[in-house]
């Protein structure tokens, strides 16, 4: 089985830790401490046939942690980047994270997604069409997503892995293995994509 390292990256409180929760355990916390330094989660899926395990890194956005940030990057196959779709200074920032990326990514092939979170809110900043824009121009993929409705959570993770599988060289099943083992729960139909997707 594959093991595909992700990472979740962007400003504080844009919802890193909400999507990810929500993908891994399938739960909504309202309240959620800022991550101190990095979170950790392990999922097992099946992606197109392929049967992978998600080594999920989860960022902390604030700039006091951002010395740990080279070790995060290393070796890492894909890259979730996220904004709030509610606060336009996040949007504006996302050139600074994928300077970061450019800067300590070892893989030049890494896959990377841009995430539009909080899409449930009413006063949003940024519309769908300059996160997809701003997505194209970077060669990323694109979607919007709510950790709190679970709108295109999984669809979000899935697209990333069908990436990296499509990728050659991204990713090794031969040379990976990994003894820790996770089980995910039933998915309902709902759960994936119901066409959230945007991709380039």
């Amino acid at each position: 089985m594959a093991t595909l390292k992700l990472l979740l990256v962007g400003d504080s409180a844009v919802g890193k830790s909400s999507l990810l929760l929500r993908f891994t355990d399938n739960t909504f916390e309202t309240n959620l401490n800022p991550t101190i330094g990095v979170d950790f989660k392990v999922k097992k899926m099946v992606v197109d046939g392929n049967p992978v395990q998600l080594a999920i890194w989860d960022t902390a956005g604030q700039e006091r942690f951002r010395t740990l940030t080279p070790s995060y990057y290393r070796g890492a196959q894909g890259v979730i980047l996220v904004y709030d779709v509610t606060r336009k200074d996040t949007f504006t920032k996302l050139m600074t994270w994928l300077n970061e990326l450019e800067t300590y990514a070892t893989r030049s092939n890494i896959v990377k997604m841009l995430v539009g979170n909080k899409i449930d809110k009413p006063d949003r900043e940024i519309n769908k069409t300059e996160g997809l824009q701003f997505a194209r121009k970077h060669s990323m993929l694109f979607i919007e997503t709510s950790a709190k409705t679970r709108d295109g959570v999984q669809c979000a993770f899935e697209e990333v892995v069908i990436k990296i599988l499509q990728t050659p060289g991204l990713w090794d099943k031969d040379k990976q293995k990994c003894g820790v083992q996770l089980e995910t729960a039933t998915h309902t139909e709902e759960d994936f994509c119901g066409g959230y997707c945007t991709l380039t």
